[in-house]
């Protein structure tokens, strides 16, 4: 089988704050999908802990050539939009043209692409003692947008948010900050959604 080629789009959750990146998520899926018969290359990933989904749009900009397409593309962007207070608007604007712009990454469009929810830290010990436990109700407001965008376009849309709620409780399941996840809570994520990148691939 030929070399295959996956693009992440994202924030601190795609480069596995606070990890090695062999440990993060989609490091995780490619080694899960490797072992499944597939022949990934390591995932080319465009992310920054701190990005919000403007940031991300210039980085795509200026990091990727306008003509190269990949076998497989993520996105998993806005839960620092909601952090820095942006508005939502904003958001949904962005989110849109960065959809738009994963489906023309894919070489098979639309059937290459999947969304990941943002996660809910708002559980974290760390939220507790910022005085964001709140941030799941604008959380849903993103995700729910995020959900709808991706059936209009008919893109995969891999809802972790409750998973990460139930596990980010836990201090087993997060880095030293006590809000980011660590190697174990990311395979659970990817564990949650592998059966459907799986189809997806075999689909395509």
């Amino acid at each position: 089988m030929a070399q295959q080629t996956y693009l992440a789009l994202g924030d601190s959750y795609s480069i596995g704050e606070g990890l090695k990146i062999e440990k993060s998520w989609p490091f995780q899926l490619v080694k899960s999908l490797n072992s499944k018969g597939f022949n990934f290359d390591s995932p080319n990933i465009i992310a920054k802990t701190g990005w919000r989904t403007d940031e991300l749009i210039q980085a795509i900009d200026e990091k990727l050539d306008d003509e190269k397409q990949f076998d497989l593309v993520s996105l998993l962007i806005g839960v620092n939009n909601q952090y820095q207070e942006k508005s939502l608007g904003q958001y949904k604007r962005e989110f849109k043209e960065l959809l738009e712009t994963a489906i023309l990454k894919s070489k098979h469009k639309k059937k290459g692409v999947f969304v990941v929810s943002i996660p809910d830290y708002g559980v974290t010990p760390f939220a507790k003692e910022k005085e964001k436990t709140n941030a799941i109700e604008d959380l849903k407001r993103y995700n729910k947008f995020a959900q709808k965008q991706c059936q209009k376009y008919g893109v995969a849309f891999y809802d972790i948010t409750e998973l990460s709620a139930e596990l980010s409780q836990n201090d087993d399941m997060l880095i030293e900050d006590r809000l980011h996840p660590n190697a174990k809570q990311y395979g659970a994520w990817v564990d949650s959604f592998l059966g459907n990148v799986l189809e997806q691939m075999n689909n395509e």
